[in-house]
């Protein structure tokens, strides 16, 4: 905040939230290996979906039920909470037409923003003191300011097993590395060919099962990390529920026949990796 800003009285209010969360639709106007890729992934693998879907709905009921909540703590909760349940949705959405290269950026910010949540529940000190001065109006340049509060909590998930790995994972196929970068546009390539693929959305079975798992963990993870805050209540009716769909969650996750991946000495090894239900499994290391 500049010596020109004039700082306002924030009042805190959820102004909006969607009723209900729908698994993305048939798109109405894409290419054939677009819309090839929405038919084999609605087959193969829409019992795990429909349980993202209810994951995320489970989400908003407890965002129902919490539309009330008036504090900074609340704010800050329901603000990054916003975001990751955004990037899940959309990510969902990319994966379904397959365009699997735009989903690992995705899902690591959603990671992200669940770090910044449990880190907040622990310390809220850092968010109200940037909550003082967040929105100003800034009279050098006639406009309204906000605040930047730079705030890194990635840290936070090195104490969770799952999650942990899955981040690291999806912050080496979010950066520009040369063998992520290959393992994305050119998962057929073999010892004699780099096989490039531009701009591919051919559909491919072990990056759709990857992508949907990680769906289902981050799902999982995010109504944990809300239900445990301390910040909102969560009806028991909606405790309810989650028991059913955290049960669902990880049976499917438990699956070995699926495509998943493992710790190798500091590696990642990809299982049951291969494009379609046909073909041969096999293994990739990256």
């Amino acid at each position: 905040m500049t010596e020109r800003a004039v700082p306002s009285k924030l009042r805190v209010s959820l102004a909006a939230f969607p009723e209900r969360y729908v698994l993305p639709s048939r798109p109405s106007a894409a290419p054939p290996a677009a819309l090839d890729a929405y038919r084999q992934t609605q087959f193969l693998l829409g019992g795990d979906l429909a349980v993202f879907e209810q994951a995320m709905n489970l989400q908003l009921n407890a965002v129902a039920a919490n539309a009330r909540a008036r504090s900074p703590e609340a704010a800050a909760q329901f603000a990054f909470w916003s975001r990751a349940f955004s990037h899940l949705a959309d990510a969902c959405t990319l994966m379904a037409g397959g365009s699997y290269v735009s989903c690992p950026p995705l899902l690591r910010s959603a990671c992200d923003c669940i770090a910044a949540q449990r880190s907040l529940a622990a310390d809220f000190s850092e968010y109200r003191q940037w909550f003082e001065g967040a929105i100003s109006q800034q009279r050098e340049h006639a406009a309204l300011a906000f605040d930047l509060g730079r705030f890194r909590a990635g840290s936070v998930l090195a104490g969770d097993e799952r999650l942990g790995a899955v981040y690291r994972l999806l912050t080496d196929l979010s950066m520009p590395h040369f063998g992520s970068t290959a393992l994305q546009v050119a998962s057929d390539s073999s010892l004699q060919k780099l096989a490039l693929a531009f701009a591919d959305n051919a559909f491919h079975l072990g990056w759709a099962e990857l992508i949907t798992g990680w769906l289902l963990t981050l799902a999982e993870a995010q109504f944990e990390t809300v239900a445990s805050s301390g910040v909102f209540a969560i009806p028991d009716s909606v405790r309810a529920q989650h028991q059913g769909i955290a049960r669902d969650t990880a049976s499917a996750l438990c699956s070995k026949r699926h495509c998943y991946v493992e710790d190798a000495a500091g590696r990642f090894l990809f299982h049951n990796f291969r494009r379609s239900a046909s073909g041969a499994p096999k293994r990739v290391m990256l």
